[in-house]
């Protein structure tokens, strides 16, 4: 698949982010949420971790010792036991989501007491960017802006976590404001 020059220029600021959290893991079992063509991630973090799981509705046919990916269509039930992960992350997935509370809380069911969901978001300040970016520079996809339902700011994020387990512990915008980081813990 080819994608436009800057899509793994920014994927890759993504994981950067995110790298830490899942080395400090102890037993790191992960979804992956949005996966993508490549599962590259998956790939990155592979020696890092007990177990991964990657899911999409474009997902490679991946079948390793830690890992494996499931194409699917994130809709409204994630195909897994409650409790069966201990980190869940969603890089740049949140934003395409139709009905994200139901995808919240199915996370909040599958991610075991303690466990931390990892979410990077566009911010609301990000709209006009992107979609200079894409629909008169070319230099990123339009398809996947076009898609966007939403971009987040730090309240919109605490409203939409209020009433679940998922407690938002960190917070943060990076890329000059375009972009939220948030990492959650689910409490009793």
């Amino acid at each position: 698949m080819k994608e436009p020059f800057i899509a793994p220029i920014l994927r890759q600021i993504r994981m950067k982010r995110v790298l830490p959290i899942i080395k400090n893991t102890n037993k790191c079992k992960i979804l992956d949420i949005g996966c993508g063509w490549n599962a590259k991630f998956l790939s990155i973090i592979e020696p890092y971790i007990e177990k991964g799981v990657g899911i999409d509705f474009k997902a490679p046919n991946i079948q390793t010792e830690k890992i494996k990916t499931i194409q699917t269509t994130i809709m409204d039930k994630l195909p897994f036991e409650d409790a069966s992960f201990n980190v869940v992350t969603m890089m740049a997935v949140l934003e395409h989501l139709q009905n994200p509370l139901v995808i919240i809380k199915e996370i909040d069911r599958i991610l075991e007491l303690g466990g931390e969901l990892i979410i990077t978001v566009p911010s609301k300040i990000s709209k006009p960017v992107s979609e200079f970016l894409a629909f008169k520079m070319h230099i990123i996809n339009e398809q996947e802006i076009k898609d966007h339902k939403k971009y987040y700011n730090k309240k919109d994020l605490h409203d939409l976590f209020e009433h679940t387990n998922l407690k938002i512990i960190q917070h943060y915008y990076y890329q000059l404001g375009l972009n939220n980081f948030c990492l959650l813990k689910k409490e009793a």
